[in-house]
């Protein structure tokens, strides 16, 4: 690990006044006559604009985490606050792109995208307008009449990071979102995510089960274990803009995909 690579306390940030504040978070599932424990006491700051990757293998209660932060479901004790307010349900601050495909099908991408500006009754010319600025800005200009059936994976995914962004949220939950596309594609939108969020002073909460894919994006690395246990809490001082193919050799890349990869399997045991 580099020597300017900073590693907080399990769980716990450097910045008090975080955007979004987990504090002792337990989740459980009734299944028969017992609870099934998907997160367990589990804290994090997270710092405002900060991109942070929460890394772990399946099962270690990631998306149940996202669907909390998002307001989906809620915990079996503990608390979420957003802005120093606890929050009970969904928020506009908070948008959140699933790992699964949720455009409506009976709409087209200009349709799709403009949604939430729909949703909230703002006129069709205002919403329509901004709908095509974010197709073009996500690469779909000239697809805003396809139907979800017509476009690629890709292209799907591109489509709902629009729509999410249409909302105008100032926190970004991201389950995952790339996982299924093949490598040249996912590189590709990593890089066009990146480009959306820099300089935009919006923060972002990305998972995943990929150490690279962690690395290439992240300012800040967070491992999970068993039931949310922080393995490994990290800041990634790589400079930006990050070629995968420059940053793959780079020192300080290795020795901290070496210390994840170590923490993750030391989770496993």
């Amino acid at each position: 690990m580099s020597a300017s690579t900073i590693v907080h306390p399990a769980g716990q940030g450097t910045d008090a006044d975080g955007v979004l504040e987990v504090r002792d978070l337990a989740k459980h599932f009734p299944k028969g006559d017992q609870d099934l424990v998907a997160l367990r006491e589990f804290s994090i700051t997270v710092r405002p604009g900060q991109f942070l990757v929460l890394l772990g293998r399946s099962g270690c209660g990631k998306s149940t985490l996202l669907n909390l932060m998002a307001g989906l479901t809620r915990p079996t004790s503990g608390q979420i606050l957003y802005r120093g307010t606890a929050l009970s349900g969904p928020s506009t601050e908070i948008g959140y792109l699933t790992q699964h495909d949720t455009l409506m099908p009976w709409r087209d991408v200009t349709r799709n995208v403009e949604m939430p500006r729909e949703l909230r009754g703002e006129g069709k010319r205002s919403r329509r307008e901004e709908a095509q600025r974010l197709i073009e800005l996500v690469g779909l200009g000239g697809f805003e009449h396809h139907f979800p059936r017509e476009l690629s994976g890709g292209m799907r995914r591109r489509a709902s990071l629009a729509r999410m962004l249409a909302a105008d949220p100032e926190t970004l939950l991201l389950d995952e979102p790339f996982g299924a596309l093949d490598a040249q594609l996912r590189t590709e939108l990593q890089g066009e995510l990146l480009r959306l969020w820099q300089g935009t002073g919006r923060t972002v909460v990305f998972v995943t089960h990929d150490i690279e894919e962690a690395l290439l994006l992240a300012d800040r690395v967070v491992v999970l274990g068993p039931v949310g246990s922080v393995l490994l809490d990290v800041d990634v001082d790589l400079q930006r803009p990050r070629d995968p193919d420059e940053v793959r050799v780079d020192p300080r890349f290795v020795a901290l995909h070496k210390s994840l990869s170590v923490a993750l399997k030391e989770g496993a045991r």
